[in-house]
């Protein structure tokens, strides 16, 4: 079973999509495609399609954990992680890989 979840997390591609996806899902945006959305956007900036705020990074946070079964550990770390898609994606990735 453990080599069914890495070999997810080796498509860094589908992993980014299904984070959008998760994401848009949890906070139930309703007008965004995962395909509006840049990988490499600010995911708290204003000019974000998602049009996230802090309180929506508090969301993300406990659903990323739940949905990938992987810990953020302090605020310093929610923020490097949640800085985009990428850097959320990279993180999971690294955690599911080690």
């Amino acid at each position: 079973m453990k080599e069914e979840n890495s070999a997810v997390y080796t498509d860094i591609d589908k992993l980014k999509t299904e984070i959008k996806e998760l994401i848009i899902n949890t906070l139930k945006i309703k007008k965004v495609k995962p395909e509006d959305v840049n990988n490499s956007a600010p995911l708290l900036a204003p000019n974000n399609p998602m049009g996230l705020d802090s309180v929506d990074a508090i969301d993300i946070i406990v659903t990323v954990q739940k949905h990938f079964n992987v810990r953020i550990d302090d605020q310093n770390m929610a923020r490097n992680v949640l800085e985009s898609v990428d850097t959320l994606a990279e993180f999971i990735a690294r955690q599911k890989n080690q």
